[in-house]
Parts: C-alpha cells; structure tokens; sequence
C-alpha cells in the first residue's frame, strides 16, 4: 500500500523510487521538498531537523535503510548486508530521544538479515518502508477516533484544547497524533478553538501546528510558552493534548521541553493532559523516564532568532526534552487502545494486545 496523496498535509512522500522531505526549518513562508537519493542525505535531513517528529523520524529511516541498500548493492553485490551495517549505524545516532527511530531501524534490520546476501535488496525494503509509513497512517486516524471520544465524554471546563509543540501530519506518517485527535474532535464539532504554544527555540507550534490548523480551517489561538498557566486559568480548555517521543514501562512521558510544566499546570487549572503515541513510541526496556537520554542541542538555538543574535554572552541549557512523570498523565491513546492513568501493568497489558486496525 502507497500512502495516501490526497492529505491536505503531509511531510514525507516516496515516489519514484526516491524519498523527498519537505523542509520544516522554512516553513511556514516556504514550502520546499528536498530529494534524498542517498542515506547520508537523509542522515542529515534527521540530524538537522529538516524532518523532526518521533514517527516521521522513524518513517524517514526505514526509507533511509532502503536507499542505503540500493547503494551498497551496486557497489558490493556479495558483501552488501556487512556494508549496510555501518549505515543503520548512522541513521541510529542520528536523534537520540525518539524511540520510533530505533523501533522503525530494528523492523527494518529483521528485513535485511531475512534478505539473501545475494538478493538485490532494494525492491522488499522500500516495500516494507511504506507499509510502515502506510501503518502509521492508520494508527494516526485510529487515534484520532479514540482520542474525541474520550474528549466527548470529559469536557468539563469547555470546549477549547492546548497543544504543544508539533504532533500534526508534519510530525507523523500524516493526519497526526495530538492533532489528529484534535483533527477528530474539530470535524464531530467537540472543540471550539485549539490554544497553540509557540514551542522554544525551534517554534514548532507558531511555524507548524499553527499553519496546519489554519490549512484546515481550525480556529487556533497561538501564544508565548510563558503564557500557557495563564491561558488555562482565562479560557475554557478543558484538555492539554500531546505527543511524546518516548514513553517508559512505568508510564513516564518523553515530549519537547515545557511538555512537563504544562502538565504541572493543567493540574492545578483541572484541564486533563492526553498523551497520544503510537505503541512504537513505548520503550518498555526503560523502567522510568529517568533512564530517557534527552537531547541537548547548540546554545546558538537560542541566543539566535532567524540567523540574528538575540541573547547575551552567557552559558546556555538548550535541552530539547523534558519527562511528564506518569501520575501527571491522564489519558494516554494510542493505536491499540486507551490507557486511564497509564502505570506499567496497564502498560504491559496494552503492549500484548493486538492492534485495533
């Protein structure tokens, strides 16, 4: 199965036998699709966050392992699956935090050890690629169903949501995890008004989410970071929803940074925090978050604005994740159902099921 060409949104396209990006660091002025035709290419698209978004970035490399078969195969026919080795490596170091990154490299690693040494590899990789791609799809508009529903039945402060950062198409295979619940409740005309954080230093939420929700027609009120406790004591939002790049065996949540001090603060406002994630987004190897490796990125981040300096000449703590500990999470939906205070027996129940699509 293709993914789907006809989303209003989307972030990764496979034609042609060749993989093309669209470039998040120019949006929402530009909307540029950059060529990947090799895996080095796409190591760097991750590392520098042309793409970014946990499924995306697990999406993008699966597709990356198949274009770096090809490449090896034409150039080492008999010892491809040794030279292919160094490849996965890389596309492994490429982002730390996310979890689907290395869940999408291992079901891709099963293909490749499955493979013939002999056999070009490039046709059943890529196939299987976009059956992950296809897959997360799914799951997203899974989500998206399941997520209004517990919206429908728990709107006791209004009808307006907080989201952070970017959980959108852009961040997923398409329609998106956050905001395809959002999505969801919007077309069931559960919600009024979605309150966007701009999401420091990288402004996913005024860059991204703002501009997928204005191409959807969702009425969106963006606002600074610090303005969030405020907005949650002067509006009607009865639910902050997010995404997460890591959940651990207990429940504890992975996001961009400020995920936890808006869950600190939708605590003491009374508005539920709903965490919305694929089950490859749940790392049951890591007991808590304290385990999580969170990604710190370069101090110019946020002593720049657009190439211009902005910030003194002082150290800077550019951390580009923070840990929602599990008591603080409300709801956690995912694709093969619904968690209610998400603990590691309810976990480890989900984790043995089935998906529902």
């Amino acid at each position: 199965m293709t993914p789907d060409s006809t989303l209003k949104v989307k972030a990764i396209d496979w034609r042609e036998e060749e993989l093309y990006l669209l470039d998040q660091r120019l949006l929402p002025q530009q909307e540029v699709w950059v060529k990947c035709n090799r895996v080095e290419e796409v190591v760097e698209a991750i590392k520098a966050m042309l793409v970014r978004g946990a499924p995306a970035i697990g999406i993008t490399a699966a597709y990356g392992v198949a274009l770096a078969a090809r490449q090896r195969f034409a150039e080492q026919p008999q010892s491809w699956k040794e030279a292919i080795q160094e490849d996965l490596a890389a596309l492994e170091a490429s982002r730390p935090t996310a979890v689907n990154l290395a869940w999408a490299l291992k079901q891709m690693r099963r293909q490749v050890d499955a493979l013939k040494s002999d056999q070009n590899p490039f046709a059943p990789l890529a196939a299987f690629a976009r059956a992950i791609h296809q897959a997360d799809q799914e799951a997203n508009l899974l989500m998206g169903k399941l997520g209004a529903e517990v919206l429908a039945s728990n709107q006791d402060h209004g009808r307006d949501v907080m989201t952070h950062c970017n959980a959108g198409a852009l961040a997923t295979g398409g329609y998106g995890t956050a905001l395809g619940v959002i999505r969801a409740a919007w077309d069931k005309k559960l919600i009024e008004r979605v309150h966007v954080n701009e999401t420091r230093p990288w402004l996913q939420g005024s860059r991204l989410t703002a501009w997928e929700l204005e191409k959807e027609g969702i009425p969106a009120l963006l606002h600074v970071d610090s303005a969030a406790a405020h907005q949650l004591k002067t509006h009607p939002i009865s639910w902050v929803v997010v995404g997460a790049d890591r959940i651990t065996a207990n429940g504890d949540v992975a996001n961009k940074i400020g995920t936890y001090q808006l869950a600190i603060q939708a605590l003491h406002h009374g508005a539920g925090l709903m965490v919305v994630a694929p089950t490859s987004t749940i790392d049951m190897e890591l007991e808590t978050g304290d385990e999580i490796t969170l990604e710190e990125r370069d101090a110019d981040e946020v002593l720049c604005v657009a190439d211009q300096r902005i910030g003194a000449e002082v150290a800077v703590a550019n951390p580009v994740f923070d840990v929602t500990p599990a008591d603080l999470v409300d709801y956690l939906v995912t694709e093969k159902g619904v968690i209610h205070r998400p603990d590691k027996e309810q976990l480890e129940k989900l984790m043995s099921r089935k998906s529902m699509h």
